[in-house]
């Protein structure tokens, strides 16, 4: 991504959706913007319009926290935009030398025990939306999504690229919408992360629905919620989910999911683990007879 545009872009947008009465401002007369001058956003920063600038037009070089958080606050950022603007500050930076990470990390056997042994479904994915882990209980939830040939085990390739996601996920307009301001997060984090960048000029290349999410330059922390999923072998779901963070392992997440006890959503999500269980063990005896008698 071009750093300066993006920057430019964020700022901008923001500002745009900022009415001189949200910001305490009086206006009067007719306004060519739809928001904030950036007279205004100055103004109410504290700093000189030319300043103010200068940092819209992309520079956010040498920029003082106090300064970022001063127009965090002249703009109305929430905690994931604030933290995003943070982000780009950081990056506008000179490139820290750091040990590379390796490009596919194995995930380690210890770990993978834990996964497997909570009771609940629980998968783990990437900055890139890559699924690296899941206990059967989430293989099975998100069967459709990690054997869908357009997606290759990716939730953002399998919203945008899958005719099946707008069936599986009722709510898809709001996870497509969240998909790509969690992925504009993480490019904010990890502006160097080539992977990264790839998936997102592959999404923007393909999908109609992604670039225009894109230009909005929305941004999210994707941490707890509730989502809802048509599955095709036991139905309706709406799971709660909580998601968590690996310090050992920062580029990967964790999401559990668990049902409101005695909802109907509960009684499914324990019929799905049953023929998950009926299906491993099926696989066992078929392997077992073939062992036997071969």
């Amino acid at each position: 991504m071009d750093h300066r545009a993006e920057v430019s872009d964020f700022l901008r947008t923001r500002r745009d959706r900022i009415t001189p009465a949200r910001a305490g401002i009086l206006a009067g007369g007719r306004r060519r913007v739809p928001g904030l001058r950036r007279e205004e956003v100055a103004m109410s920063a504290g700093i000189s319009v030319e300043y103010y600038a200068r940092i819209e037009r992309g520079d956010l070089r040498g920029v003082s926290v106090e300064v970022l958080e001063a127009i965090a606050r002249t703009l109305h950022l929430d905690e994931a935009e604030s933290d995003h603007l943070h982000d780009l500050a950081e990056a506008a930076g000179p490139p820290t030398r750091r040990r590379p990470r390796p490009a596919q990390q194995a995930f380690p056997e210890s770990l993978q025990r834990f996964v497997d042994a909570v009771s609940v479904p629980v998968w783990v994915r990437d900055r890139r939306m890559d699924v690296v882990a899941a206990n059967p209980d989430a293989r099975a939830l998100y069967e459709p999504v990690l054997t869908d040939p357009a997606a290759r085990g990716n939730t953002a390739r399998f919203v945008f690229f899958s005719p099946a996601a707008r069936i599986f996920f009722p709510d898809w307009e709001d996870n497509a919408s969240g998909i790509v301001a969690t992925l504009r997060t993480y490019a904010g984090q990890s502006p160097r992360d080539r992977r990264l960048s790839d998936l997102i000029g592959e999404l923007a290349t393909r999908s109609d629905d992604f670039r225009v999410r894109w230009a909005a330059h929305d941004v999210r922390h994707h941490r707890t919620g509730i989502k809802r999923i048509h599955h095709p072998e036991v139905g309706d779901l709406e799971l709660a989910y909580e998601a968590m963070d690996f310090p050992a392992h920062p580029d990967w997440f964790m999401f559990g999911y668990t049902a409101a006890p005695g909802s109907p959503s509960e009684e499914r999500l324990r019929l799905l683990g049953s023929l998950a269980e009926g299906a491993a063990d099926a696989d066992a005896s078929g392997t077992l007879r073939s062992s036997t008698t071969g």
